[in-house]
């Protein structure tokens, strides 16, 4: 694979933890292609919690990386020109550049966001909206992709938002792999409302997890909501405001969007015939789960299995029809 250069550049101020994120998933493994490198205006980088961090590149890196992230920082009112101007040139010469939390305001400072849709940190949303009138701000989504420029929510939605990117990237095997060791959801649903405090917390309600466990051990079932509230102990009604509350979409949208990724581990990891990848994710038909790829993933089966297909796996599959 060709080396493809990952620039995070921490900002002073910056979040530890918003800074983790990136440098964990875009580190060096033998799986991926990715070289990274922490970046900073100055070598040494003062952080939200106390201590300091030492940068091993510069401006001169951020410029010339495939990928450029930069990761939350506070004051998110100042940023030097010239990291401002080092964005909007990593913009302009067709690099990809990404926020994680208050990131999104570097790059809407460098103009890297006019005319798109991005995101950040919910308690900052309204901040966003009205320093940058040119940006179309998501409110609840933990990130947005517009191709080239992608931003995520607050923290560890830049989990989400880089497990995105590999999978973008190298596809879901490898996505996944990697969230694995890091212990996390290979793809969370919903948006950043679910974790906006409410005004009243719900007591004595049981988390619906071992329903969703237990869901995802039988996707080629006809799993419908009756069957899923039962095995909740749960009336159909409070089964679904109780499941949009845990996860912040709806029972059916995450049967949905599970069974689209276990299809894209088939693709990747068997010859099994797109007819049989339908069956065995539950989608049914070749034809419901190509409607379902092309609204998800805007492809077919056979090509993102042509783009995806696991080396180790050989002979590579002859497509379907």
């Amino acid at each position: 694979m060709a080396v493809h250069r990952v620039a995070v550049l921490a900002l002073d101020g910056v979040t530890p933890l918003d800074l983790a994120i990136p440098t964990q998933i875009f580190n060096a493994r033998p799986e991926t292609p990715y070289e990274m490198t922490l970046c900073a205006l100055d070598a040494k980088v003062a952080t939200t919690a106390g201590f300091a961090l030492v940068a091993g590149g510069g401006l001169e890196q951020v410029r010339v990386a495939d990928t450029v992230i930069v990761p939350g920082f506070e004051p998110i009112s100042r940023v030097p020109d010239a990291v401002l101007d080092a964005l909007a040139e990593a913009r302009d010469g067709g690099r990809r550049v990404v926020s994680i939390c208050t990131g999104a305001f570097a790059l809407a400072a460098a103009g890297v966001l006019d005319g798109l849709h991005a995101t950040t940190h919910w308690k900052h949303i309204e901040e966003l909206e009205r320093d940058f009138p040119a940006v179309t701000v998501d409110r609840d989504v933990l990130y947005v992709d517009e191709g080239d420029v992608l931003t995520s929510a607050g923290v560890c939605c830049g989990i989400d938002l880089c497990l995105h990117i590999v999978r973008r990237d190298l596809g879901a095997v490898v996505a996944n792999q990697i969230a694995r060791g890091l212990v996390a959801a290979p793809h969370r649903d919903g948006g950043q409302a679910q974790y906006v405090p409410a005004p009243v917390a719900v007591a004595g309600e049981a988390s619906l997890s071992n329903t969703r466990g237990w869901a995802l051990q039988r996707l080629k079932e006809p799993l419908t909501l009756p069957v899923l509230a039962r095995h909740a102990g749960l009336s159909q009604r409070t089964f679904i405001r109780r499941f949009t509350e845990e996860t912040g979409t709806t029972p059916l949208r995450w049967l949905l969007n599970a069974r689209i990724s276990r299809a894209r581990e088939l693709l990747e990891t068997t010859d099994h015939s797109v007819d049989r990848v339908a069956r065995d994710c539950g989608l049914g038909t070749a034809a419901n789960l190509r409607l379902h790829f092309r609204r998800a993933l805007d492809t077919t089966p056979t090509a993102y299995r042509r783009t995806f297909w696991c080396s180790s796996h050989t002979p590579k599959p002859t497509p379907s029809p």
